[in-house]
Parts: structure tokens; sequence; C-alpha cells
């Protein structure tokens, strides 16, 4: 079994009336990629700040390593934050940006431009030592942020959203860097950030937060194929929720369920599959597919269908069909 890297039990975090974190408990291993996903709000930008040490728990325990850090300042643990803005010095050099922490530790200057002229290596910016971080782009400044973090080899690297300021194009590129990055140092990543599908493509496992708790940790495949609440399943990705009533109707059990919208299909003569028929009120053309409103009573369901279906016009009649596997039930009361 792998290490622990950071271990939190029963950690809250309030300010005045506000609990920014409600008795969270989370295990991070050790070479692990972990997500910390959330809207705004909802406690994971906090999380991450009482593992860096910017701020202090109202109560409850972090241990990095096996280390109670409660008391240890954020300089003296075994982490580094990469932050949204980069924070990089606009006076300085690229390389003298990626060696300022050797130059707090006082190491000498030879050393400190041979570790940034490896690190800028590592990060795919061999030959910009000299420059400016204003004569970089946006990804740029981003692996320079990176290289720096990384440069005092910290066991825990930690990312408040750093891509959050790229355009979409650039983001998915660093998205791939990040996820190669971290398997080729093999250090622990914990990683937050509100974007759905930055979460699910890059992390190992997932903790989703939400009003300052925990609402599921879990991979990828699972949060999204077996949500455990309507909030999970609305938040991870796109779902249906489908009232009680309506579940009961098809799977014999009061209670909420989720619907992925790719898993319902226009129903064809002769499939025997699970069925809801209803009326069409949109459909939206995504390029490869085309995604369909269905209204079925009183619920609105958006169904995914690939480009080039057969597809009745709005305003008529529609059977959807689905696997019964698909339909997943949930943990809320119903």
């Amino acid at each position: 079994m792998a290490q622990t890297a950071v271990s939190l039990r029963g950690v809250e975090r309030r300010f005045g009336d506000v609990t920014a974190l409600d008795g969270i408990d989370l295990d991070v291993a050790s070479g692990e990629f972990f997500a910390l996903l959330g809207p705004s709000g909802s406690g994971k930008t906090t999380c991450l700040r009482v593992v860096a040490g910017f701020e202090r728990p109202t109560a409850g325990s972090v241990r990095i390593f096996g280390e109670d850090v409660g008391r240890v300042p954020p300089y003296r643990r075994a982490v580094n934050t990469v932050f949204q803005d980069y924070a990089l010095f606009p006076h300085m050099s690229v390389a003298e940006n990626v060696a300022y922490p050797l130059m707090l530790r006082k190491v000498a200057r030879r050393d400190r431009r041979a570790r940034a002229e490896e690190m800028l290596a590592l990060v795919r910016l061999a030959g910009y030592g000299d420059r400016r971080p204003t004569q970089l782009s946006g990804g740029q400044r981003q692996r320079v942020a990176l290289a720096r973090a990384l440069i005092c080899r910290p066991k825990v690297l930690l990312l408040d959203e750093p891509l959050g300021a790229l355009d979409l194009k650039l983001r998915e590129t660093m998205q791939e860097e990040l996820k190669i990055l971290q398997k080729d140092l093999g250090i622990t990543f914990v990683f937050v950030t509100h974007d759905q599908g930055e979460a699910l493509s890059m992390a190992d496992r997932v903790a989703v937060f939400d009003k300052g708790r925990l609402q599921q940790v879990g991979a990828p495949e699972e949060l999204y194929r077996r949500p455990a609440s309507r909030f999970v399943a609305d938040f991870v990705g796109s779902s249906n929720v489908l009232p009680p009533a309506l579940t009961e109707r098809l799977a014999g059990r009061r209670a909420f369920a989720s619907l992925r919208p790719e898993s319902l299909r226009i129903a064809a003569a002769g499939d025997d599959s699970e069925r809801l028929a209803g009326r069409l009120v949109a459909r939206s053309f995504l390029g490869a597919t085309v995604r369909l409103a269905v209204v079925v009573g009183e619920t609105r369901l958006h169904a995914v269908v690939p480009a080039g279906t057969a597809v009745p016009a709005e305003g008529e009649t529609v059977a959807l069909a689905f696997d019964a596997a698909a339909l997943h039930l949930m943990e809320d009361e119903a």
C-alpha cells in the first residue's frame, strides 16, 4: 500500500460565523495526482491553504508524510505551492525567478544557476533563463512558476488553479504536460480546480467539495458513473437527475437517480431496452454530436446522440431508450 502523503482528520476552519471547512477527513497517497474540486466558496482552496500552512485549522490535525504540521510554518513544510497568478518577479530574469528559493537558502550563485537551468529544461524551457517574465507567453510563465516550485524538491506540490488564466487550447495542452510531468517526477500533486473536465482528465482521484464539506472522494470514472448525491451528479459532468416518482416507475424504488445524457439514444424498432417518451423541445448541433432537450412529464431530460441520427422535429414526440445499468440510484433521501 502506498504511503500516505497528506492526511487530514476532523479539520475545521472558521472565519467568524462562516465555516469554510467542516470536519474534513482526507488521505492523499504518495505519488498520487489528487484534485480538490468544487464551486467557488466550497472550501477547496481553504483546504489547500491549510495543507500549505497559510491557514491554521480551527480544529483537527494535518499530517504530511506522518509529521503533524499544525505548528510548522509554511516554509518548513515539505510542500510548495503554484498560484494562479504565478507571482513571478518582473524585474528578475526567468532563471533568477526559478532560483529565488535557493537564494533564500543561501545556496551559492553558481549552484543556483545550474539548478535553475536543470529545472527549466525539465519544464521544456531550456535556453529561456535570461529572458524576463514579460517576454513569455502565459503557458511559459506557468512553466516558470512550476520550475520555481520544484527547485527545492518538495515532497508535495500544491497547485491552486494554475491553469485558470490560460485560454482553452493552451489549458488543454498544459493539462497533458502537467500529468506527464507528475508521472515523470513521481511526487504528489494536490490540484485545486473548479473545472470538472480538468479534474476528470488529470487526477487519479478527486475530492468533491460543497459548502465546506466533502461530498464524495473517488476515481474520476467512479464519480462520473456512480455519483453519491444529486450535487455530485450535477457538478461532475452533465447528468439528468431523475425525481423519485420517475425513478420508481423505471426501477421500482423511490429515490433520486442519475442518468447521463450519452446513455440515452433514440429508440429503434425492436429495441427492448428501458424507454422514456416525451416531447422534443430543443436540439443543438455540437459538431460530432447533437444535444436534445426532451420533456418527460414535468422533467426535462437531455440526450446526446451522434450527429446524423434521425431526430424528430421540435415539438414532436420522441422515444428515448437506455440500458437499465445506466440508471444509477443515489443516496439522497427521496
